[in-house]
């Protein structure tokens, strides 16, 4: 017999690699998986490698199907490849197939499936597997990709433009941002392109810094302006580092940053620094607007701090900000306080195609001064404002002076303030600095917050999908949870819950808690909840489920890491149940009649701390409902565990009937009153398991 694929077999005198002891030992030797399947896919021989890898001793799979002794996955791809061999007498490869071993790891292995024909007959004969394990090399791959992501997340988000030159300088490589920025064509940009946008005045320059860092070899760095697309110019900051191999430049790796809004910034500090020399007073209100700004995470936060800059700094009668928004051309106003334009415009939706102090400061980018009503008369008619309508509101209105400052951020308007005074107001040159200053650092703060808003809800949003999408419904069972995240930064946490239905009928239940913020606690917890489910699934007990966690844990997770949690199997219908903690506070049995009594459960110790797990009967009656939460929900800053845990039985006393009989609602009760009065800085988890009572028909 021979292989499609193998080679000529050698001639030596003393060896005959038909000898059949030769053949066995050559494949108990070999480090590769191999078996030998018949024309009807019988397995017919395999060596130690491929029964190891499969689990099944050699004896029992002699003469069977695949599908008779291998897990179904295996079993499914090689019947496959084996007929597809078969059908088509031609080698057939499976790049990539996982394989789960007897001690639960997960390896990858890549089987190849080869005709072997009769030499004599030129029949086939039989079909040969050959599998290496290439898990090394594709943990490999994974890392490289993870690096990959990592590299373009961290580029994309310090908005940097990279590109990449030939070792004397010239442009090799399209860069996609950089064009779609400055509006060049593809042509224009690799025939050294770049250079044309650069400022007239710090093009020449440029020119020879860079010549100059290619001669030398040494690192570029550089700043010079750019024309972008719609010919206005941004600051970058530019640096270049050569790619040297074997004592050669091969390329050269440059980054470019955007700098506008900081240049921008700095321009703002030192026409302030110049205008308001002799102005201390201003300098110091305006400094004291900065300082609550830039503690101001929230657009509300932020709105509140200029409605209160705008009484003080401005002794201004009425304050307003509005949110411009592009797609309806719009100011959205965020915060009123009743007040009624010129225009007629009574509601919070104000179309910019309407004149009053904010539309037209946005419109045209700049701040807009009405001293009196002679001034925003004369103002609003040469905007095509309705005389009558104007004269009724000045006529009818307290307000006498109007400032509207536009809310810009790197020449982009992103609102505009309106403040407004009862009596008529001389705005000076320095007054008319200080509004524009302040307006700058409104701005920052504005589009701070609004970033700011956008990635705690995309981070948010991240924590909540590595939480199952729903409960499950189980007849005789009401699950309800709820979770509060307790980030005020962009953070993730590590509090996780989980239910699900186990193979007998009976409920698994689970609230964890992964000490730490951020994606590392994140994960953590993803790993944990994964295994936890894994283990619940094939040996249920709860003792059996968090013995196999502490083995995961020294396995995957630091010793640091503080993990803990509750878990419990109950029966649905009569209740009865089984419950195991690591290091977690107890749940709570909350009765019918509004009662609450904790679990007096041995607590146990965190996951990965050596002990011997124990686990104990929890049983819920028809008609009661057993809480598991997580630390967030007792414990804080003011505080302590013992406290808490003295506050949640008394709260449940103060729960109402219908509340105690509505799992939801006695979740929401519990959370709400819980944290009344305090600051909440951890995530908040509870899982509720409610046996409803029996009725007359059960």
């Amino acid at each position: 017999m021979s292989a499609e694929t193998s080679v000529p077999r050698p001639r030596e005198s003393d060896v005959d690699i038909s000898d059949s002891a030769l053949f066995k030992g050559m494949l108990s030797e070999a480090e590769f998986a191999f078996a030998f399947f018949d024309g009807d896919g019988r397995i017919q021989r395999v060596n130690d490698v491929f029964s190891d890898v499969v689990n099944v001793p050699a004896e029992r799979m002699a003469g069977r199907q695949p599908v008779e002794v291998l897990a179904a996955d295996l079993s499914q791809i090689i019947t496959h490849a084996v007929q597809a061999v078969i059908e088509t007498d031609a080698p057939v490869t499976e790049g990539r197939v996982r394989v789960r071993t007897a001690e639960g790891d997960t390896r990858h292995w890549s089987l190849s499936f080869s005709p072997v024909h009769d030499e004599a007959a030129g029949e086939l004969r039989a079909i040969a597997l050959v599998g290496l394990d290439v898990t090394e090399s594709r943990q490999t791959e994974e890392a490289l990709r993870r690096s990959e992501e990592r590299y373009r997340s961290l580029v994309e988000a310090q908005s940097q433009l990279v590109w990449i030159t030939s070792p004397t300088g010239a442009v090799v490589e399209d860069a996609p941002q950089w064009r779609a920025i400055t509006g060049q064509g593809l042509e224009e940009y690799l025939a050294n392109g770049w250079l044309e946008v650069v400022h007239p005045e710090e093009r020449q320059q440029t020119e020879e810094a860079w010549r100059e860092a290619l001669r030398g070899r040494t690192m570029f760095e550089w700043n010079y302006r750019v024309r972008t697309r719609a010919s206005g110019y941004r600051h970058f900051e530019v640096r270049a580092v050569p790619i040297i191999r074997h004592g050669r430049v091969v390329e050269w790796v440059g980054a470019n940053t955007d700098v506008t809004p900081q240049r921008e910034a700095e321009e703002m500090r030192g026409r302030l620094t110049d205008q308001l020399g002799a102005a201390a007073l201003r300098t110091a209100r305006l400094q004291g607007a900065t300082a609550q700004l830039a503690e101001a995470l929230t657009v509300e936060q932020v709105v509140q701090v200029i409605i209160d800059v705008g009484r003080t700094a401005l002794a201004a009668d009425r304050s307003a900000v509005a949110l411009l928004d592009p797609d309806r051309a719009a100011l959205k106003l965020i915060n009123g306080e009743g007040i009624m334009e010129a225009s007629g415009i009574t509601g919070d939706e104000i179309p910019l195609s309407h004149s009053n102090v904010m539309t037209m400061a946005v419109n045209s980018r700049r701040p807009v001064f009405a001293e009196s009503p002679e001034s925003l008369k004369a103002q609003l008619l040469e905007a095509g404002d309705d005389e009558e309508i104007l004269a009724n509101f000045i006529t009818h209105g307290d307000e006498r002076a109007w400032v509207g400052l536009p809310l810009l951020a790197a020449g982009r308007a992103l609102g505009a303030l309106r403040f407004s005074f009862t009596r008529p107001v001389k705005i000076s040159q320095e007054d008319g600095v200080f509004l524009e200053a302040l307006a700058g650092q409104c701005a920052l703060a504005v589009e701070r917050a609004t970033l700011f808003e956008r990635e705690h809800r995309t981070a948010e949003t991240l924590q909540r999908s590595l939480l199952p999408d729903r409960l499950p419904v189980i007849k005789g069972l009401v699950l309800a949870q709820r979770f509060r995240s307790g980030s005020r930064h962009v953070q993730v946490g590590g509090d996780w819950y989980d239910a699900f239905v186990l193979q007998d009928g009976r409920v698994a239940a689970v609230v964890g808690d992964v000490m730490g913020k951020g994606v590392k606690a994140a994960a953590g917890m993803g790993r944990i909840r994964n295994a936890m489910r894994a283990l619940a699934l094939t040996n249920p007990p709860p003792a059996a489920v968090l013995t196999g966690l502490d083995r995961v844990f020294e396995a995957t997770e630091e010793e640091e890491q503080v993990t803990t949690l509750a878990y419990m199997v109950v029966e649905p219908v009569t209740g009865e149940g089984t419950l195991a903690l690591a290091g977690h506070p107890p749940p709570v049995l909350v009765s019918p009649q509004g009662t609450a009594i904790l679990c007096d459960g041995e607590p146990g110790t965190p996951l990965g701390w050596p002990t011997s797990r124990r686990q104990f009967r929890f049983v819920v009656p028809p008609g009661h409902t057993a809480v598991l939460y997580s630390d967030g929900l007792v414990e804080n800053r003011k505080r302590g565990l013992d406290a808490g845990l003295a506050d949640l039985c008394s709260v449940v006393t103060e729960a109402p009937p219908e509340v105690v009989s509505s799992p939801h609602m006695l979740l929401d009760f519990l959370v709400d009153r819980m944290l009344s009065g305090y600051e909440q800085d951890d995530d908040v988890t509870a899982l509720a398991i409610h046996v409803p009572p029996a009725t007359k028909s059960d």
